[in-house]
């Protein structure tokens, strides 16, 4: 049983404040719990709402400063005295600039830390190509012991912080989208690590489906539902656990639709659609569907607003249709 209460008040507090700023609200309640869960950050703990956590848990709480490697190493001797560590700040500076330490101070000895990947994809904006991480999939998935997952929502960075909690393994938790972007569950997400979950099933015919992963899953719902309208019928499949992946599921679905189409707020090379790429390039069995993939081409954008950002990469509802328009025209 979740140890978070999943009431009309606290998702609509979650959802005006966003997967940034609930982790600290959501940490602060699972801290009351695990009573050697520690938080780290490199100064961002206003922003992450863990000065709310630095109030109730003084003795548990580190602000670093702007030192993600030695954030990392700090990380790594706190979790080999048998803390249950979680590291927090913006996701390129953790996923790229702490790396090496990733790799061998945590994955390499494997030991609990999490790793909380704030505002990746185009979440900061106008802030830019310095702020915007379209490569932590790719870099976090090469390496072994890392488990990787990227809620869709704010209800299911609860479940997955949850979850994390009680993982005694390392993990990187890739947070996107907006303050106040709509969510995808309505009560509990029931989330179980390694399931690919459909969360908007097909009319009649299964056509395409789509795959996707983080707050952009809100665009591929949208999508489907106007493709309803023009007779092309949509399944919507949920991609949080990104590693390990749900390899099985994956096969069946390229068994039983025509179009596979993954969404991600990541380059091409690398991320969900580079995994699913892989996956079924080694299965054996013969394949239905045929897969397109759509995510950040492999160029550095011109800086805009989130919504601008989506819409020139053709991850926005309309990208998506056209794409998927496309792809029927052509099967």
């Amino acid at each position: 049983m979740s140890i978070f209460n999943y009431t009309p008040e606290n998702i609509s507090k979650w959802t005006r404040a966003g997967m940034r700023k609930s982790f600290g609200l959501q940490l602060s309640e699972l801290a009351g719990v695990h009573e050697n869960l520690i938080a780290l950050t490199a100064d961002v703990a206003s922003s992450s709402s863990l000065n709310v956590f630095a109030e109730k848990f003084p003795e548990r709480f580190f602000n670093l400063g702007v030192s993600e490697q030695n954030m990392i190493g700090v990380a790594s001797g706190l979790a080999k005295e048998n803390n249950n560590v979680f590291v927090c700040t913006f996701a390129p500076f953790v996923s790229m600039r702490a790396y090496e330490a990733i790799k061998i101070l945590v994955c390499y000895m494997n030991l609990n830390v999490k790793i909380i990947a704030l505002s990746s994809g185009f979440s900061l904006g106008v802030q830019g190509n310095t702020h915007y991480c379209f490569e932590d999939i790719s870099l976090m998935r090469t390496l072994p012991n890392m488990k990787i997952f990227s809620p869709a929502d704010v209800l299911e960075e609860a479940a997955i912080l949850e979850h994390t909690a009680n993982l005694n393994t390392p993990a990187f938790v890739r947070l996107t989208g907006l303050d106040g972007t709509p969510g995808i569950f309505k009560s509990d997400p029931d989330f179980i690590e390694g399931e690919l979950k459909i969360i908007r099933e097909p009319e009649n015919n299964k056509d395409v489906a789509i795959i996707s992963t983080g707050s952009v899953i809100n665009e591929c719902v949208r999508a489907a539902r106007a493709l309803k309208r023009e007779n092309i019928s949509c399944a919507v499949f949920n991609a949080s656990t990104l590693k390990p992946f749900d390899d099985k599921k994956l096969k069946e679905i390229s068994r039983e639709y025509k179009i596979i189409l993954t969404v991600e707020e990541h380059f091409l090379s690398g991320g969900l659609g580079g995994i699913v790429s892989e996956i079924l390039a080694g299965d054996n069995e013969k394949q239905n569907a045929r897969l397109i993939r759509l995510g950040i081409d492999d160029k550095f954008p011109l800086a805009g607003n989130y919504a601008n950002m989506l819409e020139k990469s053709g991850l926005n509802a309309n990208g998506i249709i056209n794409a998927i328009k496309n792809a029927c025209s052509k099967n």
